[in-house]
C-alpha cells in the first residue's frame, strides 16, 4: 500500500520560503503522479501542484505560478514543494497525494490536478504570518 509522508510546514513571514518533503513508499507501479493540495480554514481543497514520476510533465494552480516549484527525487522517492515569496493566503495545511489513474481512452498515465488521488499524507500546516 502506498503511503505518503509530508515534512517541510511551519510559521513563515510573508515573502519568505518554505520547502515541502513528500516521501512517498510501497507503490508497485513505475508511474504515477503526486499532487500537492491546500486546505485553509472554511475553504473547499485546492490542488496546488502535480508532478509525474517521470518528471516530465507538471501543472501548477495561477495563483502559486511563478512562486512555487514541484520537483522530484526519484533516489529518495521524494516530492518536493519548493515556496517562495509566500503570502498569508498560502495559509492552509498541505497535504501530497498519489494518483495511478489512467486515461481511460489511451490508458496512459495521466498527472492532472483534477483526477482521483487515492493515497494522501497527513498534511503539514503552512502559517505565513509577520
Amino acid at each position: 500500500q502506498l503511503q505518503l509522508v509530508e515534512s517541510g510546514g511551519g510559521l513563515v513571514q510573508p515573502g519568505g520560503s518554505l520547502r515541502l518533503s513528500c516521501t512517498t513508499s510501497g507503490f508497485t507501479e513505475d508511474e504515477y503522479c503526486i499532487g500537492w493540495f491546500r486546505q485553509a480554514p472554511g475553504k473547499e481543497r485546492e490542488g496546488v501542484s502535480c508532478i509525474s514520476s517521470s518528471g516530465g510533465s507538471t501543472s501548477y494552480t495561477d495563483s502559486v505560478k511563478g512562486r512555487f516549484t514541484i520537483s522530484i527525487d526519484n533516489a529518495k522517492n521524494t516530492v518536493y514543494l519548493q515556496m517562495n515569496s509566500l503570502k498569508p493566503e498560502d495559509t492552509a495545511v498541505y497535504y501530497c497525494a498519489a494518483s495511478d489513474e489512467l486515461d481511460p481512452w489511451t490508458l496512459q498515465p495521466m498527472c492532472v490536478m483534477t483526477q482521483e488521488y487515492d493515497y494522501w499524507g497527513q498534511g503539514t500546516q503552512v502559517t505565513v504570518s509577520s
